[in-house]
């Protein structure tokens, strides 16, 4: 696969990234002082990193309630997501979402959704508004394994299918709905087989490979920019954390576990590029070192930023809020 070098460093640069954010986050959360709950997006990180690789400030994601992979890879920004999750004024949605509605308009997250399944109508409908404009743009939804049994994907996949909408559906399928097995909820072992009966061509990646994201993206992306429609990829991706940090896993097989963190992308891609001559331990420990004096700054900035102030609890609520 012949992807270029710059593009193969800003990828483990993302999912590094991510890496991190969630690992603070996860700390900064059992500390007590970050409100709501929080949903990591540890072992996928190379989903939203290859896709993501491909998309612009105008293209569109939308998310589930397990954002922040996708957020960071369409290039939110760490201070915003902070201040976010703290509940702050100064967050991305001024403190009114946390953690499971982070949205950025401006470039294009269309933002993460609490409701199962909920990324799927909002990134279709995104599709649609790039095709009624007559833009190359287009948009991707990203649900999960318990997602793609909510209706709602099959009604916008046939829309979607008629109408040749520039819109992929991405299943982050790790085999748990929540504390449901795959095995035990799903009629097929691939999800993407669901396609088929609309005339969509369906993919199966390895998750972990973010070699195999990035290209089974490229494809469906180009299609969908060539006005060919929308395509569905499966990315099997391990389950390393829980559904929630707190959740104690006591349905779940230790050896599972144990096979699920073998599986860890962040690591295989390092060994990848340390194998290809484009990575060492000194320009590894860099990257870590930027990434975590961002966090620092950006969590010390979050709990000294004020908190939303109580007369204000209808604002932004609608349309115009923002000057739109």
């Amino acid at each position: 696969m012949n992807v270029p070098d710059r593009t193969l460093l800003e990828m483990f640069e993302t999912m590094t990234r991510i890496r991190l954010f969630e690992e603070r986050v996860t700390l900064e959360y059992q500390r007590g002082d970050m409100p709501g709950f929080v949903h990591t997006y540890i072992g996928a990180e190379a989903v939203a990193a290859g896709i993501c690789a491909h998309l612009s400030d105008d293209d569109l994601i939308a998310s589930t309630h397990r954002g922040h992979g996708h957020s960071l890879a369409k290039g939110c920004s760490i201070a915003g997501m902070l201040a976010e999750l703290y509940g702050r004024e100064t967050g991305l949605c001024k403190g009114r979402g946390g953690s499971m509605h982070i949205a950025d308009f401006e470039i294009g997250m269309l933002g993460a959704n609490a409701i199962v399944g909920g990324s799927i109508g909002l990134a279709t409908g995104g599709a649609f508004a790039q095709q009624v404009k007559g833009t190359s743009n287009v948009s991707v939804s990203f649900f999960g394994d318990g997602g793609a049994g909510q209706g709602i994907l099959y009604e916008s996949m046939n829309l979607a299918s008629i109408w040749k909408l520039p819109v992929i559906y991405v299943c982050e399928n790790n085999g748990w709905a929540e504390s449901t097995p795959a095995s035990y909820s799903q009629s097929v072992e691939d999800l993407s087989r669901r396609a088929d009966g609309f005339g969509i061509p369906g993919h199966v990646v390895d998750g972990a490979d973010v070699f195999a994201v990035h290209k089974a993206a490229g494809e469906a992306i180009g299609r969908a920019r060539r006005g060919d429609g929308p395509s569905f990829i499966e990315a099997k991706i391990p389950r390393i954390s829980a559904h929630y940090v707190g959740d104690t896993q006591k349905y779940r097989d230790e050896d599972d576990l144990a096979a699920a963190k073998q599986r860890d992308p962040l690591e295989r891609f390092g060994s990848e590029l340390t194998a290809a001559g484009l990575l060492d331990e000194a320009a590894v420990e860099a990257i870590r070192s930027a990434i975590v004096e961002e966090l620092d700054r950006g969590v010390a900035a979050a709990k000294a930023d004020p908190w939303p102030a109580a007369d204000g609890v209808t604002d932004y609520v609608y349309s115009g809020a923002y000057g739109a």
